[in-house]
Parts: structure tokens; C-alpha cells; sequence
């Protein structure tokens, strides 16, 4: 077998047939009992750790769900870069290769010969739709499209120029106070909460963008797809007629479909984890649509624009890319790498050819996109970054494409949960149909102080203080929040790179606290 060592004094090897593991496709549930992982412990205690094989790829995964029933341990995984939580058909990818699939179609040939409403019955239900199938389900998501009045009531309790991600996180949330009486359980109702989702939520998007701006909000048109009456509800008004420009609906579309599904990444696995404490669908969506705020998710198409506006021209390439190299404070290049890939994206692939036939059909020449392809050159051709794996994904240019019809960046992100959310509703149902119910529960290395005695000193009598505590006001000498951020930052338990981050919640000078 494979030995590898994974301690002072423990090691991992793996016992093979002859034929050595097979990447040829097979089902499931006929894995060889022959494939196993051995476990070493220090102790000389040897665990058998049964192999795990996809039904289609090259990799294989160690079953370790009785690890401490068997051997008395834990595995340490932060950001569970080598850990396969759950069992999936929706979407396979192969990083090294450049492959996304979904349900075995690669995601450029959906873009380029179906629709978002096909593609959102194939997530959901593992084939594409028969004519009668697609009728049928067209049919319902229009009549779902509809907002309850108390939903759109909702609205009107959101400020001015409140950010869009804020009010669907609050909204998609509330549908839960609406639609309560769903049995999860129930494959009726969870078909209906699924089609409710994808109907309602691109109709919450926009309104959500209407609220920002103060403009009034948009019914769906019953003779619009999906990508038409999106655009319809963004940029129309009560006073005059808005006609769908064909060329912004396609790349709509396109969009859509690349953001669909994206196997277990953050939001994705927070959805699921939501839902196997049998939240309420809608409630898990709202904590997914959270997690996809974050910039290092959701928001990463907009940080792209912010870098490519900082570094303003072509001829600025070059040194922005020997700053990076140089590791420059406060310089980053996004847009390129994943966790993932480690070859060219494949749905960047697309989105670099859309967003060049988009602003050229459109007639929009943004001196952002020659910054870009300049960038790309660059970096593509440095073997600093070659090394490093670091290629172009999906958010490079998708920024770009959206501006060229006219989507404020605050919407990037809005729109990324919009499409995210057939994926997300297909990952949710996926968990009951497959019964994988058991609540998402990960361990901890802990780090903390061994147990210890209270101090007599602070002891209190039945609870209560001794003594009066009389109430003061913060000062900027004495202000307790504020010194406990600053011991924090000092001790590095705050990221180095959220602080003084602009919108990021933590600030090196927290307001003063009233007491």
C-alpha cells in the first residue's frame, strides 16, 4: 500500500487491489471493500477507514464518520479544504481540469443552447424538461410571481439608500412569518417552496433596488421570461413604456445559469447546514443570501471593479502587478484564483467571450474591459502567478458585462444570490430526498484556558452585586469596548485583514458605548 505520515508517531497508508482505485465511473453503492485507508496511532492501534469513489472523477474520499467511534479522534480541517460534508448529483467539478457540471452537462453548453428556467427544472429534478414538463413548470413560477401584499408591506420600513443584500437578507427571511405552515417533510410542500423561491426572488431583488433608490416598484409582466422581467423590473417606471433590449436579456440569462449551482461552497454548505436543523426553507435561503454578502463570496465581482478603477489605465498594469508581486500593502489582485480551480475557470471562460459580444452589440465602450484583458495578459504570462495556480474566475469579468447594461454594483452581489437561489433550493430538497438529515454539528481544537477556580474575591451573595454599581458615561480613557478592541487586535484574535476594513463591521476606533 500508500504510507504517508500524518504525525510524530502516526501514520496513513492505503491497501489496494492489485488494479490499484479506478477512476472509472461506478455506482455508489458498489464500492470495493478492498479499498481501505489504515490508521497508525501512536498507541500502534491500526483503524480501518473505509474509501470512499464518486460515480464520475478522479478523486476518492476516506470515510471517517465513525473516526472517534473507532479510533478516539478528531480530524482538524479549517475551512474544510479536504472534507466532503455531504453526498451530492447537482454539480461536479474538477478544478484541475477546468470541469463544472451540472447534472453532467458542462455548464458552457447550457449557457449556450438552453434557458435559465430549463436549467433551473434540471437542478431541481436531474433532467432536462419534456415541452409538456417545461409548460407546466413555466406556468407555475409565473403564477408564484406574485408578492403577498404584508411581503411588499415590508418595504416600506427600509431607509433611503439601504444596501440591497440588507433588505433581502431581512426580506427573504420574512417570507418564513408568511409561508410557516410548510412541512419540510412533505414532497409537495417542498416542491412549492422551491418554485415559490425561484419565482419570488428575482421579483424581491428588484424591489429590494427600487427601495434604494426611492423609485416605485415593479409588478412582473406575464408574457416576460425570467431575464426579461428582471430587467423590466429594474429599470422600468409607472411613466412611459420600457422595451427588454434582446442582448441585455441573453447575457442576463447567461449570468444566471453560470451562478446557478456551485457544489459545496460557503453559502451553499450554510444552507444546508440551516437545513438540517429543519429550519424553515426560507429561513435557510435568507442565511445563505448572509453568507454570499461577504467580499470574499458574493461580493467579489464588485471588488474586482473597485481594483481595475484604481489602477485606471493599461499603461498602470505592469506596476499594480509588480505591487502585487511585491505584496504592496493594501494592494490585491481580484479576481484571479480558486479555491477550487486550479486551472482557467470554465464559466470565466464564457463570460470573458459574452462580456466582449455584450459591449459590442451594445455599443459600450468601457475603458475598464482594456484594463482588464491588459491585466489578464499580464498576469497570465508572469510565471509569479503562474506558479501560484492564479487564473481569471467568473467574478473577472461578469462585473464588467453588468455595467454595460446597467447594473449599479450594489446589485452584483443581489443578483448573484438571485441566481444562487435555484442551486440553493435544489441543495436543500437534494437533503431530504437523500434522507442526509443528520445536523451539521463540526468539533473545535480548542485553544482556551484549562479549567480554573472563580476568585474568591468576586464572589457575590445569591447572585446579586455587593454594592451599588452607579452608571456613568463612556469616556474616550475609559471606555471598555474600546480597550478590549484594541487588546484583541494587539493579540491578533481579530483577522489583520477585516480591520479598518470599509463596511466590514470592525473598526480600529469602535464608537463610544452609552451606559
Amino acid at each position: 500500500g500508500m504510507e504517508t505520515r500524518c504525525g510524530s508517531n502516526c501514520f496513513c497508508f492505503l491497501r489496494r487491489p492489485s488494479n490499484g482505485l479506478s477512476a472509472t465511473p461506478m455506482p455508489a453503492d458498489t464500492e470495493s471493500k478492498k479499498d481501505v485507508a489504515v490508521l497508525r496511532l501512536p498507541d500502534g492501534k491500526e483503524v480501518e477507514i473505509p474509501i470512499r469513489r464518486p460515480t464520475y472523477g478522479d478523486d476518492y474520499f476516506l470515510d471517517l464518520s465513525t473516526l472517534y467511534r473507532d479510533a478516539g479522534c478528531f480530524t482538524y480541517d479549517p475551512g474544510f479544504t479536504a472534507t466532503a460534508s455531504c453526498e451530492s448529483a447537482i454539480t461536479y467539478i474538477d478544478g484541475g481540469k477546468g470541469i463544472c457540471l451540472y447534472r453532467g452537462y458542462p455548464v458552457q453548453d447550457l449557457v449556450e443552447q438552453s434557458s435559465s428556467e430549463d436549467v433551473a427544472f434540471l437542478l431541481l429534478t436531474g433532467e432536462l424538461p419534456t415541452e409538456e414538463q417545461r409548460s407546466h413548470f413555466l406556468e407555475e413560477v409565473k403564477n408564484h410571481r406574485l408578492v403577498h401584499e404584508r411581503v411588499k408591506a415590508m418595504f416600506q420600513n427600509f431607509t433611503l439608500n439601504a444596501h440591497p443584500m440588507a433588505i433581502m437578507v431581512a426580506v427573504v427571511g420574512g417570507l418564513s412569518s408568511i409561508f410557516s405552515e410548510l412541512d419540510p417533510f412533505n414532497s409537495d410542500h417542498r416542491w412549492l417552496a422551491c418554485t415559490r423561491m425561484i419565482a419570488k426572488i428575482p421579483v424581491l431583488a428588484c424591489m429590494a433596488y427600487k427601495t434604494s433608490i426611492g423609485q416605485p416598484l415593479m409588478y412582473p409582466k406575464s408574457k416576460l421570461n425570467c431575464a426579461e422581467n428582471f430587467l423590466y423590473m429594474m429599470f422600468a417606471t409607472p411613466m412611459e413604456e420600457y422595451e427588454v433590449n434582446p442582448v441585455a436579456a441573453k447575457a442576463i440569462n447567461a449570468f444566471m445559469i453560470l451562478h446557478m449551482d456551485h457544489e459545496q461552497n460557503a453559502s451553499t454548505s450554510t444552507v444546508r447546514i440551516a437545513g438540517s436543523s429543519q429550519a424553515n426553507p426560507y429561513a435557510c435561503i435568507a442565511a445563505g443570501i448572509a453568507s454570499l454578502w461577504g467580499p470574499a463570496h458574493g461580493g467579489a465581482n464588485e471588488a474586482v471593479i473597485s481594483m481595475l478603477a484604481e489602477i485606471g489605465s493599461r499603461d498602470k498594469v505592469r506596476q499594480f502587478v509588480d505591487d502585487v508581486k511585491a505584496k504592496k500593502d493594501g494592494v490585491r489582485l481580484m479576481g484571479f484564483g480558486h479555491r477550487v480551480y486550479k486551472s482557467y475557470d470554465p464559466r470565466a471562460k464564457v463570460m470573458k467571450k459574452l462580456v466582449e459580444e455584450v459591449l459590442r452589440e451594445l455599443g459600450v465602450n468601457d475603458p475598464l474591459l482594456e484594463v482588464a484583458q491588459e491585466l489578464e495578459k499580464t498576469a497570465l504570462t508572469d510565471e509569479y502567478f503562474i506558479k501560484r495556480n492564479l487564473y481569471p474566475n467568473v467574478d473577472y469579468y461578469s462585473g464588467i458585462m453588468l455595467r454595460a447594461i446597467g447594473i449599479p454594483t450594489s446589485m452584483f452581489t443581489v443578483m448573484f444570490a438571485m441566481s444562487r437561489t435555484v442551486g440553493w433550493v435544489s441543495q436543500w430538497k437534494e437533503m431530504f430526498i437523500n434522507n442526509q438529515m443528520k445536523i451539521g454539528r463540526p468539533r473545535q481544537l480548542y485553544r482556551g484556558t484549562a479549567p480554573r477556580e472563580y476568585p474568591q474575591s468576586m464572589r457575590r451573595d445569591a447572585g446579586y452585586p455587593q454594592r451599588p454599581v452607579l452608571a456613568r458615561r463612556a469616556t474616550s480613557s475609559d471606555d471598555w469596548s474600546k480597550t478590549q478592541a484594541m487588546r484583541e487586535e494587539s493579540s491578533g484574535d481579530l483577522p489583520r485583514h477585516m480591520i479598518g476594513r470599509k463596511n466590514s463591521g470592525f473598526s480600529k476606533t469602535p464608537p463610544p458605548v452609552l451606559r
